[in-house]
């Protein structure tokens, strides 16, 4: 975790029973120049491990994630780093980000033949712009009994209803100055959340709290990572685990993305 968040984080959190919380952390990409400032190497794990601890003034985390996968780094160096953090108390469980399905089967691989703590959970990307965990990830991932928990459920914002076509991007809005939401501003994409709107308002929510339930319904995703800037995001996001959305509201979604998942027949 950056510096400054984490030790935010740890000031703010101090007044909660440590108990009553879980915190997370990642670990992958780069915090300096260095050559082992960055990775998935035992040396970086251990030093970007112990950096979060003191920074979030804590003695464990409930989570530790791999943010990406590290071609550079063996992979049993990798798992058995995160194993041994778990015989040292400075972590309970361990996941994976944005790993592939064959990348997570090989690490499963090598935890059986090591004996070594198992993965919990991955951190995929997921929304109705972007499902391609339906294809292999959701199967792997149940077969295998570990818990899913997406990041951007909203699509940067896209899935929030403030950027609609022909309207200016709202002022102090991400999109304002990041190249990655800008890019998703295509008229085609807006063309769906303008037919997403309309669904949501059928249902007399807002389209983040439709979007939030579209992604819940799969009883295989645990939770989902949502951001709120204030208290009124974060109560909105909530209404999301109420919300109920009849059959063939998920059957217009399906056919405005026309999103099929991967299957090939022979003969």
């Amino acid at each position: 975790m950056h510096t400054a968040a984490g030790r935010f984080l740890g000031k703010t959190l101090k007044q909660f029973p440590r108990h009553e919380l879980i915190l997370s952390s990642k670990v992958f990409f780069p915090v300096g120049e260095g050559t082992n400032d960055r990775g998935l190497s035992r040396k970086h794990i251990s030093k970007s491990i112990d950096r979060s601890l003191t920074n979030m003034q804590t003695e464990y985390l409930d989570l530790y994630f791999c943010h990406r996968f590290d071609p550079e780094t063996p992979l049993t160096e990798t798992l058995q780093t995160l194993s041994d953090l778990v015989d040292k108390g400075k972590i309970l469980y361990y996941g994976v980000s944005e790993w592939t399905p064959v990348q997570i089967l090989e690490a499963q691989l090598v935890i059986q033949e090591r004996g070594l703590h198992p993965m919990a959970v991955i951190q995929p990307e997921y929304n109705m712009f972007d499902q391609y965990i339906e294809h292999e990830s959701l199967d792997v991932c149940q077969k295998l009994g570990l818990g899913v928990v997406p990041f951007s459920p909203l699509s940067q914002g896209l899935l929030t209803g403030k950027y609609r076509k022909g309207q200016p991007i709202p002022a102090g809005s991400r999109a304002t100055y990041q190249d990655q939401i800008q890019a998703l501003l295509t008229d085609d994409n807006l063309d769906k959340v303008e037919a997403l709107v309309k669904m949501a308002d059928e249902l007399n929510t807002d389209l983040a709290t439709f979007a939030l339930a579209w992604a819940l319904r799969d009883p295989r995703i645990s939770s989902l990572i949502t951001g709120a800037s204030k208290p009124s995001q974060l109560e909105n996001n909530l209404k999301a685990i109420d919300l109920t959305i009849p059959d063939d509201y998920y059957a217009r979604v399906d056919q405005l993305f026309d999103f099929k998942k991967f299957s090939r027949k022979i003969g």
